[in-house]
This record gives structure tokens, C-alpha cells and sequence, in this order.
């Protein structure tokens, strides 16, 4: 595959990682080793493994991502929809982790 020698810069990195998902469910699966973040719509699977390894220093074992479709509400009498949002459980290397206190711009 010819981006497997793709470099990232550190803001490229920074705007396919949105922010962290912190709910109850993604707070359980850090005892697993995984973490779960807000990505961009049309970041690969190899970018955000990246993206991640560039911006927290840590290994990557596994990315899986999946896209939510957006919900239909009614605001003021008008009918719409969110938008679409792509979410990534990233699976880290045995010993790895993360600080949950860093922030992402």
C-alpha cells in the first residue's frame, strides 16, 4: 500500500483527531486498553493509528471505526438533521496508555 510511508504533520494529526469520547461506556473499555475519539468523516483507518501514535507517544495495535448517522429533529417547527460523525476505538500495544487528563485543542 503506498501509505504506509505517509507522514503526518502535527496539525494534519490534530484535525483528524477531533476530541476524546467521554461516557460511561467508553470509560469502561480503558481497562481494556482501548480508548475512543471523535474523528474526521474521511480520515482512514491508517491515519488516525497515526494520528494517535504522534500525539499521545504511544503504540497502536488496532484502529476500528465506525460512522453514526445523523439523528432527525425538529428545532422551531423546522425539520433537520445532525450531521454525520465518525467515531474510532483505538486498541493500544499491552502496557500503553493514556492520560486522561491531556486535552485536545
Amino acid at each position: 500500500m503506498k501509505n504506509k510511508s505517509l507522514k503526518l504533520s502535527l496539525n494534519k494529526a490534530f484535525s483528524i483527531i477531533k476530541k476524546p469520547i467521554t461516557t460511561e461506556k467508553s470509560t469502561n473499555l480503558q481497562q481494556f486498553n482501548q480508548y475512543s475519539f471523535v474523528v474526521s468523516k474521511n480520515s482512514t483507518s491508517f491515519e488516525i493509528k497515526n494520528a494517535v501514535e504522534m500525539i499521545f507517544k504511544v503504540k497502536v495495535n488496532k484502529v476500528n471505526t465506525s460512522i453514526l448517522r445523523g439523528k432527525g429533529k425538529t428545532f422551531k417547527g423546522q425539520y433537520g438533521f445532525r450531521k454525520d460523525t465518525k467515531r474510532a476505538i483505538v486498541t493500544l500495544v499491552e502496557g500503553n496508555t493514556i492520560d486522561s487528563s491531556l486535552e485536545i485543542k
